[in-house]
């Protein structure tokens, strides 16, 4: 049983060199409160480590939830899966560059071309690459949209056309923490005809092999780890300060009129993501459900083959040279207006930086709001992923997952020497 601070039996393997890897993913639960997690690391294609421990259920939760079975917290296995909320952004981003990769879509086209009312109120001229790089302008919503309508496939693309830009679309980059569902799943419908997570599921799961939905099937939910907060600990010196907010990030998510609250709560009351409803849901922006095992291996065939994946696609690589030089290309940079920090983003992916720090300059991915992060880096030909259900508050950078980053880039520089 996991609690607060405990030590856990972790679980799994690792390859010869990495396990530093091991140590700080076993250190996650004594230092920074994690209760159940899961990473798991590919390197040149092949899995180098897949590690896990703590429950699968809050430790107060008493057999409760609705995947329960009685009897205390449940084990986190090798098969547990969680939603990852923003971590679902990296996965969503590739189905547009694959559509462009394939002729079916203009990044340098309007979205209006593929979506006529998306131009009313302003947005004419907003391009596909625009909203990828969180470029548009429309990441907060005048009307918040209830839980229900978020999910119901008609009232988010419906509200997004609508709404009026809080920036001229094009001139500047803020975090669209949840229109980018409506925004990036809308206009993959309008292009192919199909839900973004049916496309997923038909072009990018099953030919990969991946327990990875947007969209969670109801026979699936036993599989799912129940989302809940966690205290951090304090950290001792030797571990290094507690980082604590700059004071203008914490206004702005003080203040109810900010860029950064109105985006958050773009659906208020803030949704259950335990509840089947919303795993059931295709909210590309934060609702996809996976294993660490299924976002690394993602990961891992953007940049290059699988040798078990079963398509014919590639050898298995999803992301052709010149497609993965776009994913990885600097749109946005700077002041985000709704983070209130420095970031930057390619097409779809946050790219390492202060604010979300990830192996090393060619590093891109996308972290979860709460801990999760999962990215690839080509030129050390890895992809990680990891995933967990203790959330803590922070957007891109929670201590758990930077501490498995340094030890992957611990791991990796010793092999070299």
């Amino acid at each position: 049983m996991a609690g607060v601070g405990s030590v856990v039996d972790v679980q799994g393997t690792v390859a010869d060199g990495f396990e530093p890897v091991r140590d700080a993913f076993a250190a996650n639960f004594t230092r920074h409160g994690e209760r159940g997690a899961a990473m798991v690391l590919y390197r040149e294609g092949e899995k180098v480590v897949d590690l896990w421990g703590g429950t699968k259920t809050p430790d107060d939760d008493g057999g409760s939830g609705p995947e329960a079975c009685g009897g205390g917290p449940e084990p986190w296995t090798q098969d547990t899966a969680q939603v990852v909320r923003s971590v679902t952004k990296g996965v969503a981003a590739a189905v547009p560059l694959l559509l462009h990769q394939r002729g079916q879509l203009d990044l340098d086209g309007r979205v209006s071309t593929y979506w006529p009312e998306f131009k009313a109120a302003g947005k004419e001229r907003v391009l596909v690459r625009h909203l990828l790089a969180h470029r548009t302008g429309v990441p907060v919503l005048d009307t918040p949209l209830t839980p229900a309508e978020a999910v119901d496939g008609i009232s988010g693309p419906r509200a997004v056309a609508a709404q009026r830009p809080v920036w001229e679309p094009g001139t500047a980059h803020g975090y669209h923490a949840q229109t980018y569902s409506w925004l990036l799943g809308e206009l993959v419908r309008r292009v192919t005809g199909r839900t973004i997570g049916r496309w997923i599921a038909e072009e990018i799961a099953r030919p990969l092999g991946l327990d990875l939905w947007l969209g969670l099937p109801e026979e699936q939910r036993g599989r799912v780890g129940r989302i809940a907060a966690v205290e951090a600990l304090a950290a001792p010196a030797a571990h290094g300060p507690r980082l604590r907010p700059k004071r203008s990030v914490a206004e702005a998510y003080r203040d109810p009129e900010s860029l950064t609250r109105r985006a958050f709560a773009a659906i208020t009351p803030v949704p259950d993501e335990n509840d089947p409803a919303y795993l059931a849901a295709e909210l590309p922006a934060s609702g996809g459900v996976a294993t660490a095992e299924a976002l690394a291996r993602f990961y891992a065939a953007l940049i290059g083959p699988l040798p078990s994946a079963r398509t014919a696609r590639s050898g298995g690589r999803l992301f052709a040279p010149a497609t993965l030089t776009m994913a990885r290309t600097e749109e946005s940079a700077g002041p985000d207006r709704v983070l209130v920090v420095g970031t930057r983003y390619g097409l779809g992916y946050m790219l390492h930086g202060p604010a979300c720090p990830l192996l090393g300059p060619g590093s891109f991915g996308h972290p979860g709001r709460g801990g999760s992060l999962a990215f690839a880096d080509p030129e050390a030909r890895i992809g990680f992923a990891y995933v967990t259900n203790g959330m803590r508050r922070g957007v891109t950078a929670d201590p758990r997952a930077q501490a498995l980053v340094r030890a992957v880039r611990t791991s990796l520089a010793a092999r070299e020497a």
